[in-house]
């Protein structure tokens, strides 16, 4: 055999190169064209790769989307909740508007009876309220926020409404749309 061999690719080149193939796939069909036929070959890689790493398309595509996001931030602590907060729902708006976010919207608008895909969404749900949790309850031990406010139904609140907006809406949600869901709602909810 002539000419110069491609080694195998494992580990975490082999799955970059498969993430890069699904976004590419989510862009061109929109997750209910995707293949995973497709994406293997784009990956150059064969099917058995895929799966033995994902059980499904929809675990596949939440790993790629997740995978292409911006890392995960150190969270705010200007030792003002208010602003802690904003500047939390201001990054998740970030995130939101980068073509991942563009392609997670898509996916979630075409898979919405996917069990799977809504278990997925649901962990990262859980992430984003589990940081305004913490946000809150550093809050509490500053006298910032009521004793008993720090919860997770309240945590939940102001990302569900960034979500919702995301989603209905098709754009990330305006610093001014920001500012009103801190003040009119979390600032109420969380004050003695």
């Amino acid at each position: 055999m002539t000419g110069v061999q491609r080694g195998r690719r494992r580990g975490e080149a082999l799955e970059q190169a498969i993430f890069e193939a699904t976004l590419a796939e989510l862009a061109e069909t929109g997750y209910l064209g995707l293949s995973l036929e497709r994406v293997a070959q784009r990956a150059h890689t064969g099917n058995a790769s895929l799966y033995r790493r994902w059980a499904s398309r929809a675990e596949l595509v939440i790993e790629a989307i997740t995978q292409a996001l911006p890392d995960r931030i150190e969270l705010p602590d200007t030792g003002d909740v208010r602003l802690d907060v904003l500047e939390l729902l201001r990054w998740t708006c970030q995130r939101q508007a980068s073509p991942a976010g563009e392609l997670m919207r898509g996916v979630i608008a075409e898979s919405v009876g996917d069990e799977r895909v809504r278990a997925a969404r649901a962990r990262l749900a859980d992430v984003r309220t589990g940081q305004i949790l913490e946000l809150l309850r550093r809050g509490e031990a500053r006298g910032q926020v009521r004793a008993g406010a720090a919860t997770p139904l309240v945590a939940s609140v102001a990302p569900s409404l960034v979500f919702s907006h995301f989603v209905l809406r098709g754009s990330p949600l305006s610093d001014s749309g920001l500012i009103d869901i801190v003040d009119q709602v979390v600032m109420p909810l969380i004050s003695g």
